[in-house]
């Protein structure tokens, strides 16, 4: 009911809009209402709590100096083929906040053949996801939605329902295309960046997704919890440039020969990742060697200390979040083996999923007991808003989303709230991660 109540409604808004022609503002008059519905584009990136269509891309007929917010009005729908998504995220409008005149990447111009419609987002706006979240043959993971829009110049009439694709500023600088075939036929997909121009051998970043971002599709990886921002330049200067590279399990990092391991039972992937990492690296002589970092998130958590204490040599430190590995199944013979490797864990008090007194935390102080020099736990009492924007402090995400404060690069305190120390100054997770190296 709800649906079709939407639908009149912006069918009447339709035929008001169409019958008020004459109202066209005068530095828009190219856009003409007696021409065919027109193209558009939408851009999608990643912010803390995942992935928002944030923006639109109009295709004109002719070029434009200005625009206006206020003259379009944009309705959107969400659908995913096997599974139900509940009404009042299934439809809706979206608030225009701002309009320029761009080329057709969202770039903007002085004069030009496109407009962009910023559009508002916000953790509780699941309108403006492009990820749908839910239980699909048995497994819950994050999909693509089927993403459609509908946009009004409300002064003239003009439609664009026409999709013809969209755009991801961050995800598109990475190498989509390729695939890693190991042992029996298993293949995994993964998306790799190369930094531009290095002054010198490059260092490595790994990241290794949560549970919701596996399949065979990279962006799912990069997009499920913004881990794209490690090719950002915010990030990159940080190293010099660095190779990123993003594994994607085809179904989640922490599967055993029967059910999910916690550590246990060993996973069935652990061997062909770490395949994979290798022939990435002797593909890409750029990589040094000894600047090799593994990290991730839950899931990638886990076997991103799977990678560290199956080959404790080959990394030179790890970076993680919400450890999804439990403590009762580390051997103190197997600390004894990494307790050499710097690592920097992130985890919040309130994680219900990742409990960290049953992983990190134990962990973490039986490295210290064992004369672990360079390892660090970033311990938050909740997730919460580092933008400002929703509430700040007093906005409080799922309390297993602390890889948040990775991607944001925001870790800067040890687990008693002391400050990270290097060299004499207070560093944050990717300033303390750029100066690791193996000797």
């Amino acid at each position: 009911m709800k649906k079709y109540f939407l639908f009149l409604l912006f069918a009447a808004l339709l035929v008001h809009f169409s019958s008020n022609t004459a109202l066209a503002h005068a530095n828009e008059k190219q856009i003409n209402a007696s021409t065919s519905p027109g193209e558009y584009r939408w851009v999608v990136e990643g912010f803390d709590w995942g992935p928002a269509i944030n923006k639109v891309i109009l295709s004109l007929d002719e070029t434009v100096k200005e625009t206006s917010a206020a003259n379009y009005q944009v309705f959107a729908t969400r659908s995913l083929e096997g599974a139900q998504i509940p009404d009042e995220s299934a439809s809706g409008n979206r608030d225009v906040v701002y309009a320029y005149v761009s080329d057709e990447n969202g770039n903007r111009l002085s004069e030009g053949g496109y407009i962009t419609l910023v559009l508002a987002v916000s953790p509780v706006m699941p309108i403006g996801s492009a990820f749908q979240y839910t239980r699909i043959n048995n497994r819950g993971s994050n999909y693509w939605v089927d993403y459609k829009m509908t946009i009004v110049h409300t002064k003239t009439g003009h439609v664009w329902n026409r999709p013809i694709g969209k755009v991801m500023p961050m995800v598109d600088q990475f190498d989509l295309t390729k695939t890693f075939q190991y042992e029996n036929g298993l293949n995994l997909s993964y998306a790799s960046f190369a930094p531009k121009n290095p002054s010198a051998k490059a260092p490595l970043l790994i990241w290794l997704h949560g549970g919701g971002e596996g399949g065979n599709d990279p962006t799912i990886a990069l997009l499920g919890n913004k881990a794209a921002n490690y090719a950002s330049p915010e990030i990159q200067v940080l190293f010099g440039g660095a190779y990123v590279l993003v594994p994607q399990a085809p179904t989640f990092w922490m599967q055993a020969a029967e059910g999910m391991t916690r550590g246990k039972d060993n996973d069935i992937y652990n061997e062909a990742v770490f395949a994979l990492i290798q022939d990435y690296v002797s593909k890409n002589p750029g990589i040094d060697p000894k600047r090799i970092y593994v990290g991730g998130c839950s899931n990638g958590g886990y076997m991103s200390l799977k990678l560290i204490l199956e080959h404790p040599d080959y990394f030179a430190a790890a970076y993680i979040s919400a450890l999804a590995y439990s403590n009762e199944f580390i051997s103190d013979a197997q600390v004894q083996k990494i307790k050499n490797v710097p690592m920097w864990f992130i985890h919040s008090k309130d994680d219900g999923t990742t409990k960290p007194e049953e992983t990190v935390v134990p962990l973490y102080k039986r490295l210290k007991q064992a004369g672990a020099k360079n390892v660090i736990l970033s311990y938050y009492d909740h997730v919460t808003d580092i933008t400002g924007f929703y509430g700040g402090e007093n906005y409080r995400y799922n309390g297993h989303w602390s890889w948040i404060y990775s991607h944001a690069n925001t870790a800067r305190t040890d687990l008693d709230g002391s400050p990270v120390i290097l060299n004499g100054r207070p560093v944050t997770i990717m300033e303390w991660l750029a100066a690791q190296k193996k000797k």
